[in-house]
């Protein structure tokens, strides 16, 4: 236990949210540890996100000091019909990049001897004095505050919040990058575009991100993908989410285990309902991720001297594109809470109260964009009681939901 001023906090979770959690609150005084359940580097994920200002200004203060460009600068969005033609825009001028573009930075700034790779979390215990979490290789750590940061999968809400449980949105994500230069010469002109198609199955997202290097130079990007895909729940998921050895993953696939014959169909399908540039991606793509689209809202953000942050405590479906702001602005909120009241489950109380209305709004607003793929519905306008315009979903994708666009009708 922690004596004198210096309060510890154990941090469940080692991707972007705990880092955040991390640095903040050891910028704030305490004396933090981070234990990453993963043994080796999560630095290598290279899938494509938006990047909001709001993130960029959390990260400062966290600790990172970065003048390179957070990313690919967009100046909009665009809807394309079957052919290709754009039938819709939207201006919105941001960047786009690479998840590792955020977490590499926050890692570098925290600690490395207090970053605890190959901790899986076992067990969990709290009284008046502090809490304690157990690992499976036998240790424990014993703190003032733990923060569950270890996402969708979490070990942490499963063991103060175990009713909340992801609900599947009856569609996962296909996601792949592609190197820029490995695309044909008639890719160019759309390879720079935030383009949103629709198929008739689902709905296809584009846009560029950081090659190598977090290079953004013309010729060294990539081009990242991400097709909303109907799968009934049941036998065709569990299909989808069994390896060659006949496992069956939870919530989401390893890349290399993803058998060879979905990949085949998802390019296939890709051939036959995707414009012609577009199909190129799927098809030109080395590795692919997929993943189960769900929502997940817990009922509380604070347990006594546990708190959830990010994916563990709200998972939106990436339609509306702020996970990590998500996960950021939880961390700033519970930085601030305990700066501003000594009694931690009061300061978890008042972390909850900032972030529990945000996070049921991002929710909303993702389950909103992403029912005419739901409901297997072709286009997103084909039930006006939708609401659910192109200009609309332009407009509402990919963006904060405290924008004031957000929600403010029209389209």
């Amino acid at each position: 236990m922690a004596t004198g001023a210096t309060r510890r906090a154990i941090v469940i979770g080692g991707s972007v949210g705990g880092l955040f959690a991390a640095n903040l609150l050891l910028r704030h005084g305490w004396d933090v540890t981070v234990h990453e359940r993963a043994r080796q580097g999560l630095d290598s994920r290279g899938t494509g996100i938006a990047h909001h200002a709001e993130t960029q200004a959390i990260m400062a203060l966290a600790g990172v000091r970065d003048e390179n460009p957070p990313g690919v600068h967009v100046p909009g969005r665009c809807a394309v019909d079957a052919s290709g033609a754009v039938v819709a825009r939207e201006a919105y001028p941001q960047y786009v990049t690479a998840w590792g573009r955020i977490f590499a930075p926050l890692r570098a700034a925290f600690p490395a001897e207090r970053y605890q790779a190959g901790q899986e979390l076992v067990g969990l215990a709290q009284d008046a004095a502090g809490v304690t979490a157990h690992f499976a290789d036998g240790s424990s750590a014993t703190g003032e505050l733990l923060v569950g940061a270890d996402g969708l999968r979490s070990a942490v809400r499963a063991a103060v919040a175990p009713a909340a449980q992801p609900v599947y949105a009856g569609y996962v994500g296909w996601r792949g990058l592609v190197e820029e230069a490995e695309f044909s010469a008639g890719f160019a002109r759309i390879f720079t575009q935030f383009t949103f198609g629709f198929p008739g199955k689902g709905e296809f997202i584009g846009y560029p991100v950081p090659g190598a290097g977090d290079s953004v130079a013309p010729g060294e990007r990539r081009y990242n993908f991400l097709w909303y895909y109907p799968v009934d729940a049941g036998a065709a998921l569990d299909d989808l989410l069994t390896d060659a050895a006949g496992r069956r993953h939870p919530l989401a696939i390893p890349p290399a285990l993803i058998r060879p014959q979905h990949i085949a169909a998802l390019q296939a399908d890709a051939a036959a309902r995707l414009p012609a540039p577009y199909a190129e991606a799927p098809r030109r793509a080395r590795q692919f991720l997929v993943q189960p689209i769900v929502d997940l809202e817990s009922p509380a953000l604070g347990f006594g001297r546990v708190a959830l942050l990010g994916d563990a405590g709200f998972t939106a479906r990436p339609h509306v594109g702020v996970g990590v702001l998500k996960a950021a602005e939880d961390a700033r909120a519970l930085a601030e809470a305990l700066a501003a009241e000594p009694d931690i489950p009061a300061a978890l109380r008042r972390y909850g109260a900032a972030r529990i209305p945000p996070s049921r709004a991002a929710v909303a607003v993702s389950r909103h964009l992403g029912a005419f793929i739901e409901r297997r519905l072709p286009r997103p306008e084909a039930d006006p009681s939708l609401g659910l315009t192109l200009t609309r979903l332009l407009a509402l994708s990919g963006r904060p939901v405290a924008d004031p666009a957000v929600w403010s009708g029209g389209g």
